[in-house]
């Protein structure tokens, strides 16, 4: 059969537009297309399949692609013709219809069965629009000026079929003597009323003469009301947090059902948490940071429920257990330590006790085959870990190097370790099984689930493991000096390496994303800007001060020449030291300080001894010395430089000016002409020269990463964010993050009143205070927003009183982002009678803290929160009334 696709894309002298047919996902064959007049292009194919999948790519007189359709467009042809002639509009990632036609579209439809098109024999015109109706009573209507459309009378439109999630389509005959025009409207199926009609000019369709010929309008992005697209709130509550009758101290994967039921009751259609997957490093507090994995896929134990475990506590230690339980639950904060002991104890006895059965369970045996290319290495990694007490695989003294074949013998019957690397096998069974099946309940209440992707994996985790080749093991990543630091953050993690990831076609990023999927309906990314850019650090460094992004556009030498900037590298990139700095630093100690880590060069100035002269060896140091009172002090003024080394290649070197260097001692001694050029040096470097770059970088990425995923995506983008970020979120379909304390212009509150539609607004997020605490950190800005925003007068109370959270709770839920999601904490600090008396244990972490202990819990449970009738109808109204049902 033929096929003409036909496209109206505006284009410049030199280039031309293409059409990749795909077959499975890979490229198939590329077709050129031809100019017409204004704009057009037409191809003619032959092509003898009943479906297909193609994207038009517009590209350069070099044959390279300048631009390209990430949403692939999608046909089936009926079998009765031999010609199909195909208009299609560019298809957008940020039209609605691909970036909402999502997980949470067939949660909300999920009674949904697909219709199908009147069949006629022959039919001129096959209507075909992509629109994501979540309103399961609404239905997408044509209307038109011919008899077929209803000639334009709203009580006489053409009902459209939905004949897949989102897939609107009709078949029709129409006039051949005249031009059709039309336009989609919404009825609402059990009134028949149509309520709308798209915005903006009509659409058109030509006259079909031909007998074999069916004419396609494969039109996309209905021109929706704001009101009418989809508007949801939610709650987050890391399910560690969870606190239920059943708990054992900490929330387990089963408490999502009672979080489930109270949403419910609210009309809260969205639950997010915080990562989800495993962290056992060391057993200790300090694995209770959920951004740390030792694993991508496995989940973590300390969610696992041993009183929902397929087989029961043998019955001579269900008293100790219970008793270790009632304890556990009785804290106000989470005991990380005790929990994962306990829950290890336990699930290993129940184990034993029955190992043969679990052994020839035909399920069990299925879980490991389908997911053995993760699992094996993870258990191995288990048995290793605790074999030699450290997850520092270079420390083992066996299968320090990861060879698969070595690995194999793990899953085998035979071997030494068969029995540990099971129990550790089990143990994820288990998990998988409680998770999904709590994630199936809360979708049979039409709710869906947001989870966390960390930018970063743990250094001595099972990927830096196993493919040490996708990561820059020799750096650190972080964060630069924000609004929570001053020094920045050093998260201890490997950064990427792109080059390789990208030579597979970010295969690692695909798996991941399609493991996550198996719960999740939407994905909050971590630190989105990692993939622009990360904030890297070399291994010397302790702090993220030292850190420069990467990539970047560095300065060179060529660069200070044609500057006028005299380089002096030992000026410049050593930390600047002089008497009046070690008066500043150090007072009356400055003598005892200097001889014992410093070369005095007996000129004033001076220079760290060789075995202190970076952040890493003194913080070394410090942990078996003395003179701990000066370890920061020192750490600090090792910072003291204008600009970091990095090595390019065996000998070139190029440079990144320090963050915050008009800041620096350093820079203070000076003199004026030099301080002007390395200031005008580093605002070119920091705002001005990098943005091409990371644009080129998102764009290079992103695209294939989360075409690989059917996950509503959300970035958190917090933090110093180059202008092409926000670009390609655009560009993209990638929600972003607000959180009213936090914005992102240079004014001290954002106004969610101004949020647009491809937004989450929230007012605190899991890394600051809650609402509470921040009415206490500065009075000065609390009167101002008491006054400013939220229209009050007087003076503010010294506490955040119910009736003031409620407001602040209001004006996130009354206005146009798609998501309004606010922790736990915010609802109950909306009444008096379930809000934490102590607020200060509310807080989840505190990013300026690291290590942090990560032990904040619900200070009530679930289950009597789902009582409190008056409190959660107040809240179910809320929703209702603004239109985020």
């Amino acid at each position: 059969m033929k096929l003409y696709l036909n496209i109206n894309f505006r284009t410049k002298v030199g280039e031309n537009l293409q059409v990749l047919v795909l077959e499975d996902g890979t490229e198939e064959k590329i077709h050129a297309l031809k100019y017409t007049d204004n704009g057009n292009w037409t191809a003619d194919i032959d092509y003898f399949s009943k479906s297909i999948a193609y994207k038009y790519q517009l590209i350069g007189e070099d044959r390279s692609i300048l631009d390209e359709e990430y949403s692939v467009h999608h046909l089936t042809f009926p079998h009765n013709y031999e010609e199909f002639l195909i208009y299609d509009s560019w298809n957008a990632k940020n039209f609605p219809e691909n970036y909402l036609n999502n997980k949470i579209l067939k949660n909300k439809l999920r009674d949904f069965k697909p219709g199908k098109v009147t069949a006629l024999k022959k039919h001129t015109h096959l209507f075909r629009l992509e629109a994501p109706v979540y309103n399961p009573n609404w239905q997408v209507v044509m209307l038109g000026n011919c008899e077929v459309l209803g000639n334009w009378q709203y009580l006489k439109t053409l009902p459209m079929t939905q004949t897949d999630f989102g897939i609107w389509e009709a078949a029709v005959v129409l006039p051949q003597n005249q031009m059709i025009d039309y336009k989609y409207g919404l009825m609402n199926i059990e009134s028949g009323e149509v309520f709308d009609v798209e915005y903006g000019p009509n659409r058109w369709a030509l006259p079909n003469s031909e007998k074999n010929t069916l004419q396609i309008k494969s039109d996309h992005f209905f021109k929706f009301k704001s009101y009418e697209m989809y508007h949801a709130a939610g709650v987050a509550v890391p399910v560690f947090s969870l606190r239920t009758e059943n708990g054992f101290g900490v929330g387990e994967f089963p408490d999502l059902k009672n979080l489930a039921d109270w949403a419910k009751e609210t009309n809260l259609s969205v639950l997010q948490i915080l990562p989800i997957n495993d962290t056992t490093a060391n057993y200790s507090w300090t694995d209770s940071y959920p951004y740390a994995a030792i694993s991508v896929y496995a989940l973590h134990p300390q969610y696992l429920s041993i009183e929902k475990l397929e087989y029961s506590l043998p019955k001579d230690v269900v008293e100790e257990y219970t008793a270790e339980k009632d304890a556990l639950n009785e804290l106000s904060l989470i005991d990380y330590e005790k929990v994962i002991a306990g829950k290890w104890k336990y699930a290993k006895i129940i184990f034993e006790s029955n190992i043969d059965k679990i052994f020839k369970d035909r399920n069990f045996k299925k879980f490991l085959k389908e997911n053995e290319e993760w699992l094996l290495p993870y258990s191995a990694f288990c048995v290793l870990r605790d074999k030699y007490k450290t997850p520092n695989f270079n420390d083992w003294k066996t299968h320090k190097k990861y060879i698969a074949g070595k690995i194999a013998p793990f899953f085998s019957p035979k071997n030494k370790d068969y029995e540990t690397t099971m129990l550790h096998s089990w143990v994820q069974y288990q998990l998988h099984l409680q998770l999904k099946d709590a994630i199936d309940y809360t979708h049979g209440l039409g709710i869906s689930v947001k989870g966390d992707l960390p930018i970063g994996i743990y250094r001595y985790s099972v990927e830096a493991w196993t493919e040490p080749e996708l990561f820059g093991m020799d750096f650190q990543a972080g964060a630069p000096p924000d609004q929570f630091t001053d020094l920045g953050q050093n998260w201890e993690f490997p950064t990427y390496n792109w080059e390789a990831m990208k030579e597979d076609g970010y295969r690692w990023w695909k798996n991941r994303f399609k493991a996550l999927e198996q719960y999740f309906d939407a994905m909050r990314i971590d630190h989105i800007l990692g993939f622009f850019r990360i904030w890297r650090m070399p291994m010397s460094a302790t702090q993220g001060i030292l850190g420069y992004f990467y990539p970047a556009v560095p300065v060179r030498i060529e660069e200070f020449e044609a500057r006028d900037i005299y380089f002096n590298y030992e000026r410049f990139c050593k930390p600047f030291i002089n008497d009046q700095i070690l008066w500043d630093y150090f007072g009356d100690e400055r003598d005892s300080i200097q001889s014992h880590f410093m070369n005095n060069h007996f000129d004033g100035t001076y220079t760290f001894k060789d075995e202190f002269d970076t952040q890493r060896k003194l913080a070394e140091y410090f942990k078996t010395n003395s003179f701990d009172w000066a370890e920061e002090r020192l750490i600090s003024l090792a910072a003291n430089v204008l600009f970091l080394q990095e090595q390019k290649g065996d000998d070139e070197y190029v440079y990144h000016p320090r963050f915050n260097i008009e800041k620096t001692d350093s820079y203070k001694y000076l003199n004026d002409n030099e301080k002007w050029k390395l200031a005008e040096l580093y605002r070119d470097y920091f705002f001005q020269r990098q943005d091409g770059l990371w644009y080129q970088k998102g764009m290079e990425k992103l695209p294939v990463i989360l075409n690989a995923t059917d996950m509503l995506i959300c970035g958190e983008d917090l933090g110093l964010v180059p202008d092409c970020v926000p670009q390609v979120m655009d560009r993209l379909g990638i929600t972003a993050l607000k959180v009213q304390r936090m914005p992102s212009d240079d004014i001290p509150w954002y106004d969610p009143q101004n949020a647009t539609y491809m937004n989450v607004v929230t007012a605190s997020s899991h890394d600051s205070s809650t609402l509470r605490q921040w009415w206490q950190e500065d009075c000065q800005l609390t009167q101002d927003y008491f006054h400013e925003q939220l229209g009050q007068y007087g003076t503010a109370p010294w506490s955040l009183e119910p009736q003031l959270a409620e407001i602040i709770m209001l004006q996130h839920l009354y206005n146009d982002a798609m998501l309004a999601i606010f922790p736990i904490q915010e609802f109950l600090a909306t009444d008096k009678n379930l809000k934490n008396p102590n607020m200060d244990e509310e807080r989840i972490n505190n990013p300026a803290e690291f290590p942090h202990y990560w032990r904040y819990r619900m200070h009530l449970n679930v289950e009597d929160l789902i009582t409190q009738t008056d409190f959660n109808k107040k809240i179910a109204y809320w929703i209702e009334d603004s239109n985020r049902i």
